[in-house]
C-alpha cells in the first residue's frame, strides 16, 4: 500500500532523519506528516516567514500501524499517549487522579508501532482535551470538540523501518500572506464552534472523567463506543 505524504517545514526535507525531532510532540519523538497539501502548508508557516509543503511516498505494506481511529481504540486512548508526552496543566486533585486513572487503564504500547496515525493536538484541540480532565467538559463532548475545524490526522513515522520506506518527491512553497491567516482562521473557528456548540451544552446521561473513575470504566465499557 503507497500513500502519499506532506510535511509542513520552513526548510526542504529532502531524507527524514530517524531520531530527531521534540520529544514532547503529541506522540514523542518522530516525523509528523500529513495526508492533506493545504494542512502542509498550514504548518509550513509562521506569521512572517514562508515555507513548504515537502511531498512524500511510502510503502506501508510491511508496516505495523497503530491506528487510533480504529474501532477498538476510543478518545480515550488517544489522550493517553498525549498525557505521556505532551506537558499538561494539573491545576487540581481531579485532574491529577483522570491522569493516574487513564494511565493506568487505557495506555497503548504506541512506540512499539512503526507509524501512528491519529489527531493532532493543535493549540485549541489541546485545551479540549484539559478541560476534559478538569471534569468541564463530558466524553461525548471531547469526542465532538475533535472533529471541530476539519484538522484532519496526522501520520507520525516512528521507526527506522518507517523511516528506510519514506521517498521524497518534491515540495511546493507556501506563502505566509495567504497560509498563516488560513491556519489562525482554522484555530479561531475551532474555539468559536467549541464555545457555542459544545463547552456548556451538558445532556442528559452525558460521561464524565468523575464517573469514569469512580465506576472504573475499562477501554471495553459500551458507553465509550
Amino acid at each position: 500500500m503507497l500513500i502519499k505524504l506532506y510535511h509542513g517545514s520552513s526548510v526542504i526535507i529532502e531524507k527524514p532523519l530517524f531520531g530527531y525531532g521534540k520529544p514532547y510532540n503529541d506522540y514523542g519523538r518522530g516525523f509528523y506528516c500529513t495526508g492533506s497539501l493545504e494542512m502542509a502548508k498550514e504548518w509550513a508557516v509562521s506569521a512572517e516567514q514562508d515555507g513548504y509543503a515537502n511531498c512524500y511516498e511510502i510503502e506501508c505494506s510491511n508496516l505495523h500501524i497503530l491506528e487510533l481511529g480504529a474501532p477498538k481504540y476510543n478518545i480515550l486512548h488517544w489522550l493517553t499517549v498525549l498525557l505521556q508526552n505532551r506537558e499538561f496543566d494539573i491545576p487540581s486533585s481531579l485532574a491529577l487522579d483522570a491522569k493516574e486513572y487513564l494511565l493506568a487503564n487505557f495506555t497503548i504500547n504506541y512506540e512499539s508501532y512503526d507509524i501512528i496515525i491519529g489527531y493532532r493536538a493543535d493549540d485549541s484541540y489541546f485545551s479540549f482535551a484539559q478541560d476534559f480532565l478538569n471534569g468541564t467538559i463530558s466524553y461525548r463532548q471531547l469526542n465532538n470538540a475533535m472533529h471541530l475545524g476539519k484538522l484532519g490526522l496526522q501520520f507520525v513515522l516512528k521507526s527506522r523501518s518507517a523511516f528506510e520506506q519514506i521517498k521524497f518527491i518534491g515540495s511546493v512553497i507556501a506563502k505566509s500572506s495567504e497560509w498563516y491567516a488560513r491556519k489562525i482562521f482554522r484555530d479561531k473557528s475551532a474555539r468559536h464552534e467549541y464555545f457555542n456548540a459544545e463547552k456548556n451544552r451538558r445532556q442528559r446521561g452525558d460521561l464524565y472523567i468523575t464517573q469514569i473513575i469512580d465506576e472504573e470504566i475499562k477501554p471495553d465499557d459500551p458507553r465509550l463506543r
